[in-house]
């Protein structure tokens, strides 16, 4: 199992899997939600809307369509709310819930953006320990996933990772 980190645009990855930091609705918003929905083209907004939305922490799979990877895999993530709210279990859930649904579907490689680190707050240092962690935790059971990518669209999230990642 890998785990590395890519600087750029999540849209743009060949992988199996991207994750969509989604709006409950699941019918596209802001940030990486609506940058996914705009590369993937029509047809994702029409599966998306069959879903009947997503609760936060979990998460859905879709097809990718107009995207280099081959499916989306949608998680909510939770609005920051100071920590005393349950955001880290649900921020760890969404990454779990992204994890094990990639490997029911067979999936070698999934890349994830920063869960709830734009508009929804969540500090961005805690949020990738969370991620990290969950992902390290993950790849000691992983069958079909191979490689985990870390998308991270600013310097400051791509140090921080980077960071974590060398500790460990």
């Amino acid at each position: 199992m890998r785990l590395r980190l890519d600087a750029g645009d999540i849209t743009q990855l060949y992988v199996d899997a991207i994750v969509n930091a989604a709006k409950k609705s699941l019918l596209g918003g802001g940030g990486v939600d609506g940058a996914i929905h705009r590369a993937a083209g029509p047809e994702l907004l029409e599966e998306c809307k069959t879903l009947g939305g997503c609760e936060t922490g979990e998460a859905k799979i879709t097809k990718g369509y107009d995207l280099p990877a081959k499916h989306v895999i949608h998680t909510v993530g939770p609005v920051w709310h100071g920590g005393d709210e349950n955001e880290a279990e649900l921020l760890a859930s969404c990454y779990m819930n992204s994890l094990q649904l990639a490997e029911q579907q067979g999936l070698r490689s999934i890349a994830f953006p920063c869960i709830s680190t734009g508009v929804y707050g969540y500090p961005k240092q805690q949020a990738a320990a969370i991620a990290v962690s969950v992902c390290k935790m993950f790849t000691s059971n992983a069958q079909s996933l191979k490689e985990i990518i870390f998308s991270c669209y600013d310097d400051e999230s791509l140090a921080i990772y980077r960071q974590l990642l060398t500790d460990s």
